[in-house]
């Protein structure tokens, strides 16, 4: 089953320096049916203005992958862990039982970002920063475990949860092919270009939530960039 989940349905809020949009209840958006996916509990669309950002503030018991699209972010917490990360490139932050962090656009232009939330596993836990370059021509055509929990993906950064987000960049015309697994959960949106998954259409910036299904074709109808998380 797909469930198709319009950018057009998506909740959202206008901040002026932040503009955001839900694919789950989120901050001052509630949707009782969109309140998480298995364990994917959060996926924003971000788009944050020039010198703009988000202000030291506090997470325990999350983790939290950033994936950005456009621009960089910048990067501070209360660990001292500083760092700036570019388009297509990802972080993780392993909020364990606590840390306070800072995400500032510092750069010229506007940066867009996918803001991916995951349960951990247990609660608990050191926390913990992590970030790391994946470059799109190792996507091409395939996809790249970018996080996950799990011990065989050694090129990922760890997140500390029984999923995987992976990314994948696909030439118009072209498929790639993920067995899932009829007992898991995926959630797929095109940062880039439109795609189908096993016959559906999936536009810019749709939310595709996949379940009882073993396998999942996605064919680009366009150049396209396609993020998602394989959940439990």
């Amino acid at each position: 089953m797909i469930e198709l989940r319009p950018f057009k349905s998506l909740g959202g809020a206008d901040h002026g320096w932040l503009k955001a949009k839900h694919h789950f209840s989120f901050a001052d958006y509630h949707d009782p049916a969109r309140v998480h996916f298995g364990n994917l509990r959060v996926w924003n669309d971000d788009e944050i203005a020039p010198q703009t950002g988000f202000p030291a503030h506090p997470h325990a018991n999350m983790e939290i992958i950033t994936y950005v699209r456009k621009g960089a972010i910048t990067h501070q917490d209360s660990l001292g862990n500083t760092g700036r990360t570019e388009a297509g490139d990802v972080q993780v932050m392993s909020a364990g039982t606590g840390i306070r962090h800072a995400e500032y656009n510092l750069e010229k232009e506007a940066t867009t970002l996918f803001q991916i939330w995951i349960l951990p596993t247990k609660d608990g836990g050191a926390p913990s920063w992590g970030a790391k370059p994946f470059p799109k021509g190792d996507r091409s055509g395939k996809f790249v475990t970018l996080a996950s929990g799990f011990s065989d993906d050694t090129d990922a950064l760890p997140i500390r949860t029984d999923a995987r987000v992976l990314g994948a960049t696909i030439k118009a015309g072209e498929s790639v092919t993920y067995s899932i697994g009829a007992a898991r959960r995926g959630y797929l949106v095109p940062a880039i270009g439109a795609v189908e998954i096993n016959g559906v259409h999936v536009g810019h910036r749709d939310g595709a939530a996949i379940s009882n299904e073993n396998e999942i074709i996605v064919k680009a109808l366009e150049d396209s960039e396609v993020v998602m998380v394989d959940a439990a």
